[in-house]
């Protein structure tokens, strides 16, 4: 496989970037921040905080709600999901749960906004530079990461769909009924972060989702750069699928259909590994998601291996009013796995098994 790195008994702690967008990141975020030391404390391969170094590279093409308002007012990237991401890595995250994520309910100017996204906002304001807001609310709120945005580039979408139509917007996007077949940025030659380079370059780890599909996960992997970045990587690369599909974005494909697109996006193939939930939902959760077309994702688990990913598949859903990822066992099994392929080498544990399962499945 692509840059596999010569096997190692002698494990290190770990350099692990996130990409995605949307809950389905913060979700994430919130299981590998548990093994990450908060800010000050180095990282001990044999504990259980054995990562060095956690980034989340998030997508910046909202253009609705909170976001999309301070985007076309302000001439910044919107903030939402940056500050999701923040509050998920933050150390006290309850109170600032709560603080950030507050929206207001009245207010002429206010109604509508959240407080996390007039927080950055202000800051970007006073920083002159929305990566360097950024940062400084990383380190004002004691995350236990960095976060990038994909590009500080003012960007849109553009969906090419099924029926030769074209609509241009996030939320125009999530809005048609249209099956997506291909998704542009406007404009195409935006640039990354260096930052978001070096961390890809120096990556053990790389995951990308879950979230939607085609305006969470895909937009990164457009940003010039960023998939040269990955394959060159050593990391081993693996995609974390979702759970359910997703009307507008994802409905009738399977897992190896997503994968099969990112794929495309990013012109070349890229993931070694592709983390799957195996656990059934509920008769009640079902009937719930089928109220809007939608269906647990087909884990055709052949169609991912003859594409060259070897699947990790495990017990990884939580229920509540939704599907939910159970982001502690994810975090852990993509931690394992890390391990294993630095302890053997990235060869030898895709030629292990036909699948490779998940420590507790």
């Amino acid at each position: 496989m692509r840059g596999n790195p010569a096997p190692s008994a002698e494990l290190r702690p770990l350099h692990v970037v996130a990409m995605g967008g949307g809950t389905g990141l913060s979700t994430l975020l919130r299981g590998l921040k548990h093994f990450t030391p908060p800010p000050g404390k180095s990282a001990v391969r044999h504990s259980t905080e054995c990562i060095a170094e956690l980034s989340a590279v998030v997508t910046v093409s909202d253009d609705g709600g909170s976001s999309g308002r301070l985007r076309k007012e302000l001439n910044m990237p919107p903030p939402g999901d940056i500050r999701s991401c923040i509050v998920a890595l933050s150390e006290d995250e309850a109170l600032l749960s709560r603080l950030f994520q507050h929206r207001f309910q009245k207010g002429s100017g206010l109604e509508g906004h959240s407080f996390g996204n007039l927080f950055l906002a202000a800051l970007t304001s006073v920083a002159g530079d929305f990566t360097d807001a950024v940062r400084q609310s990383s380190e004002i709120l004691a995350t236990r990461g960095r976060i990038y945005p994909a590009t500080t580039s003012h960007i849109e979408l553009e969906a090419g769909m099924q029926d030769g139509t074209r609509v241009r917007g996030e939320t125009n996007i999530t809005a048609s009924s249209g099956r997506i077949v291909r998704l542009e940025l406007v404009p195409a030659d935006v640039e990354p972060l260096p930052q978001t380079l070096e961390a890809i370059a120096h990556a053990d780890l790389i995951t990308v989702g879950p979230g939607s599909l085609f305006t969470s996960l895909v937009p990164n992997l457009l940003v010039r750069g960023i998939p040269e970045a990955m394959i060159a990587s050593p990391a081993v690369k693996v995609f974390v699928c979702n759970l359910m599909t997703q009307a507008n974005e994802s409905l009738g494909l399977t897992a190896a259909d997503h994968v099969r697109a990112l794929h495309e996006h990013a012109g070349r193939p890229i993931f070694d590994f592709a983390l799957i939930n195996r656990k059934p939902v509920s008769h009640n959760v079902k009937a719930r998601y089928a109220l809007e077309g939608a269906s647990q994702i087909a884990a055709d688990l052949d169609a991912l291996c003859s594409m060259g990913v070897c699947p990790l598949i495990g017990d990884y859903l939580v229920e509540g009013e939704k599907a939910r990822h159970a982001t502690d066992q994810v975090a852990a099994d993509l931690i394992h796995l890390a391990q294993q392929v630095m302890r053997l080498g990235k060869e030898t544990v895709l030629a292990g098994s036909g699948f490779v399962v998940g420590q507790k499945g």
